[in-house]
């Protein structure tokens, strides 16, 4: 049975792993370093009640994640987030990341935040296919920003404005 709720400290040794094995494999993130498990609690405590960080657990087992975090620290952008939707590799393409950023949109409206910005590497068609179920229109191309892999790449800007 698959579950989604607020993530727990019990869940951030699978939220790491499921972060570094995406680090290391793909372009879902333009780090490089793989996290340790102290990186992702500094990064845990720094979201706070504000920004969600939701766990998905399937039978128990948390096999993806997802989170709001701020777009920038200027104040301005306050009603700002950008999100993070990641999904263990064995778990992927059997629809857990459409109900995973369903969640996660309800969760970021309920409070309170304006507009969600996706920032996604070319050749990342799925990513981009499941921001647009759930309304995300691209507003641009940030053309060869990242190097991952050897290859340099663009990024694709999409947005999700609440209305």
């Amino acid at each position: 049975m698959l579950e989604i709720r607020r993530a727990v400290a019990a869940d951030l040794p699978a939220i790491t792993a499921i972060y570094n094995d995406a680090i290391l494999k793909t372009v879902a993130t333009f780090d490089t370093e793989t996290k340790t498990l102290e990186d992702r609690k500094a990064w845990f405590e720094d979201h706070g009640v504000k920004y969600p960080v939701l766990a998905v657990l399937e039978d128990g087992i948390t096999i993806g994640w997802g989170s709001l975090s701020p777009w920038s620290d200027r104040c301005a952008y306050a009603g700002t987030v950008e999100d993070s939707v990641y999904i263990r590799e064995d778990r992927r393409g059997l629809g857990i990341g459409k109900k995973l950023i369903h969640t996660l949109l309800q969760e970021g409206h309920r409070s309170g935040f304006h507009t969600v910005i996706a920032r996604i590497a070319e050749t990342n068609d799925v990513s981009v296919h499941l921001h647009e179920l759930y309304g995300f229109k691209t507003i641009g191309v940030m053309e060869e920003v990242g190097v991952k892999f050897g290859k340099l790449l663009d990024v694709y800007m999409m947005q999700k404005v609440y209305r």
